[in-house]
């Protein structure tokens, strides 16, 4: 069941033994509350992976023939995972996995194969125009540049033609029947965290229970996220 940001503000009104509300727009003081839950959020969402928030996704074609191969991620990806470009047909689809390299490497290979001039910020790069591509890499961590594409088959890269997985920074709205996107295992973390903070700015200092539940909750989400079990994860210190 998900709960809404008015009955998190509700929530942490009573235990602040704080005025009651029907609405966040009810009090000055509710409303700060829904700030503060707003923060919290995004505080955590931008510390850990949330399963919640992957997807599968698409990036934006910059539709310009000097500059064929460059797509650029939409303003809400927080993380690219995987890159898949289908070098097939509409009809009969064959999806390649597009492998990332890091720029200096990819300066060096597309320079190795110099076919083509494509422009990045007022600096010539070369990408090949004979075949469909294989690698990619960003400059700028706001688009990223493809090593090829075969100009026989399209005068640059289709964004039709792209499957990307990753994940994405939801948005927040601070009205009473907004759900923030997390499941029911984050849910509390997320009431104990901006509980703890509203006791810190609003009531002169932490409340030690409060700070005890969010400690315990903060441990035991990290392993706990998921709904699908998931591989166990071992480094492999540089091996293959």
């Amino acid at each position: 069941m998900k709960t809404t940001l008015l009955q998190i503000v509700q929530s942490i009104l009573n235990d602040m033994d704080s005025e009651e509300v029907n609405s966040i727009n009810d009090t000055v003081e509710a409303q700060q509350i829904a700030s503060v839950v707003e923060d919290t959020y995004y505080n955590m969402i931008a510390a850990r992976m949330i399963p919640e928030h992957n997807k599968l996704m698409n990036l934006t074609s910059l539709s310009d023939s000097s500059r064929p191969t460059h797509f650029e991620y939409p303003s809400n990806v927080k993380h690219v995972e995987r890159v898949e470009y289908n070098v097939g047909t509409v009809a009969d689809k064959n999806f390649r996995v597009i492998k990332y390299v890091d720029p200096v490497h990819f300066i060096e290979r597309m320079d190795e194969q110099a076919l083509l001039v494509s422009n990045v910020d007022g600096i010539d790069i070369f990408v090949s125009t004979d075949n469909p591509p294989s690698y990619y890499t960003s400059f700028d961590d706001e688009h990223i540049v493809m090593n090829s594409y075969d100009s026989y088959v399209e005068p640059i890269l289709q964004t039709s033609k792209l499957r990307v997985i990753g994940s994405t920074y939801p948005t927040f709205s601070q009205t009473d029947g907004f759900q923030p996107d997390l499941d029911n295992t984050l849910m509390p973390l997320l009431l104990a965290e901006a509980k703890s903070v509203c006791f810190s700015l609003f009531k002169g200092g932490p409340d030690p229970k409060v700070e005890q539940a969010a400690r315990r909750l903060k441990s035991f989400v990290q392993n706990d996220m998921y709904k699908t079990k998931q591989a166990n994860k071992k480094p492999n210190y540089g091996r293959t």
